[in-house]
């Protein structure tokens, strides 16, 4: 092998040393690189498709479901911040302030927005007039900043990040519910249809909920290292903010009523998910729905027979372009097939088409599947359809793995001695009884750093033990506890 080839490759094992693994991975496979400031990253154009293709699928359903997108200034001014104070207490250290302007000290501070409802909310206030006016859906794609991380992990810990959120009111409860709902339906759909990940649904325990939402559903998405990603969230709101910003409607009788609101977000938190799921020691493994390039072709000639080869795969290359598979033609003369392997291996592409001179003879091409290696010989004739079906293959294989892992690290305890050592020794989800109290929390998240990551999202569900499995008193719902990232 090479030193070109040897720097190539992933030296950290991925069951060995996830954490270092991961950023070899991220780095080497050009999805991001470390910013000079501590806390930030820089995402390089393979990173940023990935996130544009999740935005496209995402933006997508939300249009079809009634919503606008809209932007809205970064900054907030502290005054309006303060409306949102009253809400949200403890949310002052996450925020990062502008203080001057150009040589000038500004007369009032400007908050680096960590999140838009405080100027958001005012706006709606004043479009809104009538229950004619409702249902106000609003979208926006941007970023924020939180002033919390202090160890950067690419798309999953940094101080700035992308995200949506949508914002909407309502003019009562069930259609803000069903709103809530909705999207929390729609990121289920966007984790499992397009990153090939099976999640949980749920929502968090009254003391991990937004502040000031009447409920937070979640989506949660268990890592190969046995913690827990919340992989999107949808929260119904209650009146709380509409009372706070004076967003209210006159309803059929003319009276003034106050809208309910519901918020939801996903950040790209999930492009670390998928990195952290499908990848290997390989390198990166993008699903087919997401992946920058769906399949990279593979010309294998020598000086005899380079320009049939050459000629032949131009071909393959073409047709599938046509049918608007997104296909990468490697035809690069310096490099040798082996190093080309290698590189689109750690890139991600899901499916390599090899074409050397028996193929040339034959009209056929190999498929070899980025998951696993499975190889196969097809013929060229409908090949579109073809790789179509294979990429289809390729994302229920990434599915099932996910899905594996998820079903074997789902475990029951009765005691909490037995979900201290069930998740110490396996990691994964544990399900137990429990009675309410966040104190019952506590001794866990002391112990081994693991929390409740969500309830049932149906409130009458019976518990799945009669006791709670930390102080013995009777049970009122079932939890999931884990460690999380």
């Amino acid at each position: 092998m090479s030193q070109a080839e040897q720097e190539l490759g992933i030296t950290e094992r991925k069951d060995v040393n996830p954490g270092e693994w991961y950023a070899e991975v991220v780095l080497k496979a050009e999805l991001a690189d470390y910013a000079p400031m501590g806390g930030f990253i820089v995402t390089r154009p393979r990173g940023y498709a990935l996130w544009e293709r999740l935005k496209r699928h995402l933006d997508r359903w939300f249009k079809e479901t009634g919503v606008q997108n809209a932007y809205f200034p970064m900054f907030i001014p502290d005054d309006l911040l303060q409306r949102e104070r009253d809400v949200i207490e403890g949310f002052d250290p996450e925020v990062a302030w502008v203080t001057r302007g150009g040589h000038e000290e500004l007369e009032t501070p400007l908050a680096v927005r960590p999140t838009s409802e405080s100027i958001i909310a005012p706006f709606m206030a004043d479009w809104i007039r009538s229950h004619r006016d409702l249902p106000l859906l609003l979208n926006q794609w941007c970023s924020v900043v939180r002033w919390e991380a202090t160890e950067t992990k690419p798309f999953f810990r940094t101080k700035e990040f992308l995200w949506q959120e949508g914002h909407t009111a309502h003019a009562d409860e069930d259609d803000a519910w069903r709103e809530t709902m909705l999207r929390l339906e729609q990121y289920e759909r966007l984790y499992e249809d397009i990153l090939a990940m099976p999640v949980l649904r749920g929502r968090k325990p009254p003391h991990d909920k937004f502040p000031g939402a009447d409920t937070t559903t979640t989506v949660e998405a268990l890592m190969p290292d046995g913690k827990s990603v919340q992989g999107g969230t949808s929260h119904y709101l209650g009146t709380t903010f509409g009372e706070a910003f004076d967003i209210t409607y006159a309803d059929e009788n003319e009276e003034q009523q106050v809208a309910h609101t519901a918020s939801w977000g996903v950040s790209w938190r999930a492009l670390g998910a998928l990195i952290m799921t499908h990848s290997d020691d390989q390198g990166f493994v993008a699903p087919p729905r997401i992946a920058p390039e769906q399949v990279v072709i593979v010309p294998i000639w020598s000086e005899e027979t380079k320009d049939d080869v050459t000629s032949f795969a131009t071909t393959v290359y073409e047709e599938l372009h046509e049918a608007g598979i997104r296909v990468e033609l490697d035809d690069r003369d310096e490099r040798n097939p082996g190093f080309k392997f290698n590189e689109w291996e750690l890139k991600g592409v899901p499916l390599r088409i090899e074409i050397g001179p028996n193929e040339v003879a034959e009209e056929t091409v190999t498929l070899v599947h980025r998951p696993d290696g499975e190889k196969r010989s097809v013929e060229v004739d409908g090949l579109d359809e073809t790789v179509g079906s294979e990429l289809d293959e390729i994302h229920d294989k990434l599915y099932e793995a996910a899905a594996e892992n998820l079903e074997e690290n789902v475990r029951t305890a009765t005691s909490r001695e037995e979900i201290l050592g069930t998740i110490g020794q396996h990691g994964g989800y544990v399900k137990s009884g429990w009675c309410g109290d966040e104190r019952c929390e506590e001794p866990i998240k002391d112990a081994i750093a693991a929390e409740i990551v969500l309830v049932p999202l149906d409130r009458d569900e019976e518990p799945i033990h009669d006791t709670c499995a930390i102080c013995d008193e009777p049970a009122t719902e079932t939890v999931y506890f884990a460690r999380t990232y």
